[in-house]
């Protein structure tokens, strides 16, 4: 039998053989990420300009005026904007929510935040777990507590992970950092992400439309502020008497 037929040298090789496949896709995965951004450029030069000024400043009005400059091409920059956003993991992304919901309307303003915030953050995932997972994990296998967290995050990330989401206004490249170096999975973070972004963009899209037209709908916002802190105090009330209870 030779080297090639030997059956205990077929683990190693099926190892490699993905390893391979594995770079050859990153590499590809960022080949067409570059050759997109400068496809960009070609069509706009002075859109990156723009985009730094409008993510850097944070201003509402002015997102409200960029995105209804490209007419008919606004949902698509707004969904590539905050995307981007989201996948940077530490610049704001509230002033783009408040801006989908001014210029599309809520229903389309919400779908188009959810969906892109999501996609943002789990594009963030996948960037942090490829550079910090080998890290984290030679810090965790020295701490027992670490460890029996990252064991769970295993078990029940995808619940902690979507109820996590939910909050509103919550830094979210925590949440994504979290994630990203526990051993939770890409399908679990997901469906997390997917689950729990929709309640906290659908607030942070309403809120911030019904602020900025605050004579039309004052009365739907302190309907909906009353409702939203009374389930919050609720769930943390509930949360505080679990822990509270003593153990038989």
């Amino acid at each position: 039998m030779t080297p090639d037929q030997d059956p205990s040298t077929l683990p190693q090789k099926n190892k490699s053989k993905d390893h391979c496949e594995a770079r050859v896709f990153k590499f590809i995965a960022f080949a067409a990420l570059v050759l997109l951004l400068y496809l960009i450029n070609v069509l706009d030069p002075t859109f990156y300009g723009h985009v730094f000024h409008l993510v850097k400043g944070g201003d509402m009005e002015e997102a409200v005026c960029f995105l209804r400059s490209y007419g008919p091409w606004a949902i698509v920059i707004s969904f590539f904007l905050d995307v981007f956003i989201n996948a940077a993991g530490f610049l704001p992304s509230i002033f783009m929510s408040t801006a989908n919901g001014v210029v599309f309307g809520l229903p389309i303003g919400i779908t188009i935040s959810w969906t892109a915030e999501s996609v943002g953050v789990i594009i963030s995932f996948l960037i942090m777990r490829y550079f910090l997972r080998a890290t984290a994990e030679k810090v965790i296998i020295k701490s027992n507590n670490l460890k029996k967290i990252d064991d769970m995050s295993s078990d029940k990330g995808l619940v902690v992970m979507a109820l996590a989401r939910t909050l509103p206004y919550f830094p979210s490249g925590i949440l994504t950092c979290l994630g990203a170096i526990s051993r939770m999975s890409l399908r679990d973070y997901v469906i997390a992400t997917f689950l729990g972004k929709f309640p906290s963009t659908f607030l942070e899209v309403v809120v911030g439309h019904d602020i900025v037209n605050f004579h039309e709908h004052m009365h739907r916002l302190a309907i909906l502020t009353t409702l939203v802190v009374l389930a919050y105090g609720t769930l943390l009330y509930v949360q505080y008497k679990r822990h509270k209870k003593p153990k038989v």
